[in-house]
């Protein structure tokens, strides 16, 4: 099978990623989490579903711990068991298992649809300066935000993505099903 451009991409901002340093992606999240905490979004949310971070992704921890000093509901992704995902409300004490992909997801907590939420905050893998993205290749986002592709108003959620500027790349070549993000925050920029 030869490889499509989209997993080219994937597999180079991947490495490009993954070659940061552990004190750089410290210090670049801490930079994109308060460019985020200062926004005008994360100012009129109420409610924030916020992936939980493994490995080399950009750390969202301190803007979850923010808006819970705020009093804003936090909600994390599920994945169910139809290809789908969900989010459950979470709390400084939530229990957290990995799922069968090893990402970290709470186990019990209050239900929210996707439409309901004010803010949603996204780990990438690449993406350009149209707000176009690639993330790990198993369409999870694109489904469960579909209904987003039809709006001709940005209203809710509004989907922020936080990266690292490594993995911006020229141009990402989009499929009918791909969901763009609103806004994309990194150590450096907001597009």
């Amino acid at each position: 099978m030869i490889p499509t451009k989209k997993t080219l991409l994937r597999s180079e901002r991947l490495h490009a990623r993954r070659a940061l340093s552990a004190d750089h992606r410290e210090s670049a999240s801490a930079r994109i989490a308060s460019t985020l905490i200062h926004s005008h979004e994360f100012a009129a949310s109420r409610s924030i579903a916020c992936y939980l971070p493994c490995d080399d992704e950009v750390d969202p921890r301190r803007v979850i711990a923010r808006a819970w000093c705020a009093k804003k509901r936090v909600f994390a992704p599920v994945i169910d068991g139809r290809g789908g995902m969900i989010f459950r409300q979470i709390s400084p004490d939530t229990r957290l298992e990995r799922n069968y992909f090893g990402l970290w997801e709470p186990v019990a907590g209050a239900l929210i649809a996707a439409p309901k939420i004010d803010l949603v905050l996204t780990p990438l893998v690449a993406f350009d300066k149209s707000r176009n993205r690639i993330g790990m290749g198993g369409g999870y986002f694109d489904r469960c935000f579909a209904f987003l592709r039809h709006r001709r108003n940005w209203l809710h959620p509004k989907l922020i993505g936080l990266a690292f500027d490594c993995q911006q790349v020229e141009k990402i070549q989009t499929n009918p099903w791909d969901i763009s993000l609103y806004r994309i925050v990194t150590e450096s920029n907001v597009t």
